[in-house]
């Protein structure tokens, strides 16, 4: 390696994670583009991927220094891939579990987690203080640190086609499987949207499902708020 490419990939005060690698395993575009937001301006690149299945592709690929991983997933649950890759060797540097539900705290540290971060997640302070507080030190950058200011506000478009995604999900819909599924999914982009109507829905139906059944009405409810939130966005 010469002395630019060595230059290229030491962290600095503003860019803490030059040389380091994220795998993002998050199924939701919107939750998505706000992490690549964070990672670019990190210095740090990233990789997606959307499912259980595919993030065991990309792992059998290469070793990530950073996994951020949703607890919510189409295939599966994030728990069981946060604690497959906990009894990996080498183990990964930082293991981060997301999640828009604060409940699922608990099963994820116990799987093996390093930390639990609460969806949205737009701080670029905060979610650099989280990886440094964990990485090695010989990856730390030395001296003191400027903290940014700044919060991400990722593309409207992803947001959109998160809707669309939930919307195509929830009409098909009929097991309670699918239906928790597309409740979390949907629990998360409307935290990380600020959308505080579908926030409310998500959590009525995630309520009545902790209980047994869904209840169809809120089912309901849930699937005319996404749909009258993409008729808005295609009328303008």
């Amino acid at each position: 390696m010469d002395e630019f490419s060595t230059f290229m990939t030491t962290p600095t005060s503003t860019r803490p994670f030059l040389g380091l690698t994220v795998l993002a395993v998050e199924d939701s575009r919107f939750a998505s583009e706000a992490l690549r937001l964070i990672c670019l301006k990190s210095g740090a690149r990233i990789r997606r991927a959307d499912s259980v299945a595919s993030a065991r592709r990309h792992l059998r690929a290469y070793r990530p220094s950073i996994a951020v991983i949703d607890l919510g997933l189409p295939d599966g649950s994030g728990i069981d891939l946060i604690r497959d890759l906990n009894k990996t060797t080498p183990r990964v540097d930082v293991l981060l579990a997301i999640s828009g539900d604060p409940h699922l705290a608990h099963a994820a540290r116990a799987a093996g987690a390093d930390r639990f971060l609460d969806k949205p997640l737009t701080s670029l302070a905060d979610f650099q203080s989280a990886v440094l507080a964990l990485l090695p030190r010989d990856r730390v950058p030395n001296g003191p640190r400027p903290v940014p200011q700044e919060d991400i506000e990722p593309d409207p478009i992803a947001f959109t086609d998160d809707l669309a995604h939930a919307s195509d999900v929830l009409g098909d819909a009929q097991d309670s499987k699918t239906i928790a599924y597309v409740a979390q999914f949907l629990s998360g982009v409307a935290r990380s949207a600020k959308d505080n109507g579908l926030t409310r829905a998500c959590d009525e139906l995630l309520a009545t499902l902790s209980k047994g059944k869904p209840d169809r009405a809120c089912v309901s409810r849930l699937a005319g708020l996404v749909q009258d939130r993409l008729n808005k966005r295609q009328a303008v």
